[in-house]
């Protein structure tokens, strides 16, 4: 995928981050640029949970919205 398709998606993919955990700003957002880990340092900090609970999360709604944006590494 070109680098200019892929931010266009991710523009769109990250509002429904956004919608699905609204305590992550825009500046989390930017941070987290479609990087997994990322997601769930951010998910972790502003919701005070553990690493475990926000895996949950992410894989819950990465289930309900399948993407590659996210990095397996």
């Amino acid at each position: 995928m070109n680098k200019d398709r892929f931010q266009g998606n991710w523009l769109q993919f990250k509002g429904k981050v956004k919608e699905q955990w609204g305590k992550l700003t825009d500046d989390d957002l930017d941070v987290i640029d479609g990087k997994r880990e990322q997601l769930l340092g951010r998910i972790q900090e502003r919701y005070g949970i553990a690493k475990d609970e926000a895996e949950k999360q992410v894989v819950s709604f990465h289930e309900g919205n399948p993407t590659n944006f996210f990095e397996r590494y």
